[in-house]
């Protein structure tokens, strides 16, 4: 069941095509996993945030308690803290910070047309993904300093696979960047034989630390990405032939950029035994996802039933925790 494929990893991203039911899935994780003892932290990478809906409370950008004892469910010692990335704030975070970090390593003449650049980078590709990607290297660092497990609910399966095939990219820009540095560096010291100033040595130094910083940080978070005993990713799919045809397709790129995908999760199956209507709609379904098996035959499949009623509330959540399996 899937609380026993996901109990020795200490990050799972729950993925799929939008409406399956991703949050949902990621949230009862969370709760099944708490309930077991574990420190959860449960964070949404989607720009339309669902988890504050989904528990009934306020989620916003640093970690907020959604479940712990005392509570319907998980009743162990274990909790789950909530996170939603604020896409917006992270950007402006993002930019500020390395505002400051131009104003204190360019000299003062450059620093006007640095502010221009920087606004104008406020729209550009990548700034938001960039940005987005910081904070799920934060997230990664802050479970495993201070959590058991980290859970992502993330944006719809293209945004996401644009996100994780981050890391190396920015990891090789950086290095490019690292490069060229050194480059300068033994131009600039040559220059300082001839009389060069201290300070373009203090921030040529400072540049370099900041640029080690920002690549080891991306390269961990790649190498925690690609590694199967620390990772793992959760595909959620209905059973209809665009989200089974779209899981195939992401299960192939995220196979091919390193990332093990630990399980399928067939949400909202139809009952075989309750109506006409239904049972030919579950044979259909079936039909589906025995192409799905075909196409991704080594990866465990859980069939999740249709539920009644919203799914709202710890205690909705522990229902559907409780279909997710028992942990060993």
């Amino acid at each position: 069941m899937l609380l026993d494929l996901v109990t020795s990893r200490r990050v799972v991203f729950v993925g799929g095509k939008g409406g399956v039911g991703k949050t949902s899935v990621a949230a009862a994780l969370a709760l099944g996993r708490a309930g077991a003892g574990a420190r959860v932290l449960l964070v949404s990478t989607d720009p339309a945030h669902n988890l504050g809906h989904l528990w009934g409370r306020p989620v916003g950008d640093t970690p907020t308690r959604l479940a712990g004892p005392g509570d319907p469910a998980p009743g162990a010692a274990g909790y789950v803290d909530g996170l939603e990335i604020d896409p917006e704030r992270t950007v402006d975070q993002h930019l500020t910070a390395v505002a400051a970090t131009m104003r204190r390593l360019l000299p003062e003449r450059m620093h006007q047309p640095a502010a221009r650049h920087l606004e104008l980078a406020r729209q550009a590709p990548g700034t938001h993904e960039s940005a987005v990607l910081e904070r799920v290297a934060e997230a990664v660092e802050l479970g495993e300093d201070s959590y058991d497990l980290v859970v992502f609910d993330t944006a719809p399966s293209g945004h996401t696979l644009r996100l994780l095939a981050l890391p190396e990219q920015l990891t090789s820009w950086t290095e490019a960047l690292l490069a060229n540095r050194d480059r300068s560096d033994r131009f600039a010291a040559a220059v300082r034989g001839l009389g060069g100033g201290r300070e373009e040595t203090d921030r040529d130094a400072e540049l370099r630390r900041v640029l080690v910083r920002r690549r080891d940080r991306f390269t961990r978070l790649r190498e925690a990405v690609t590694d199967p005993a620390r990772t793992g990713f959760v595909l959620v799919l209905t059973a209809e032939v665009l989200p089974i045809a779209e899981t195939t397709e992401v299960h192939a790129k995220l196979t091919g950029m390193g990332v093990d995908v630990a399980a399928l999760v067939a949400n909202r199956r139809s009952p075989a035994d309750a109506g006409a209507l239904l049972a030919r709609r579950r044979a259909q379904e079936d039909t589906h996802l025995a192409r799905l098996r075909r196409q991704v035959p080594d990866v465990p499949l859980l069939d999740i039933p249709l539920l009644p009623g919203d799914l709202v509330g710890a205690e909705a959540l522990g229902v559907l925790a409780d279909l997710l399996g028992p942990t060993s």
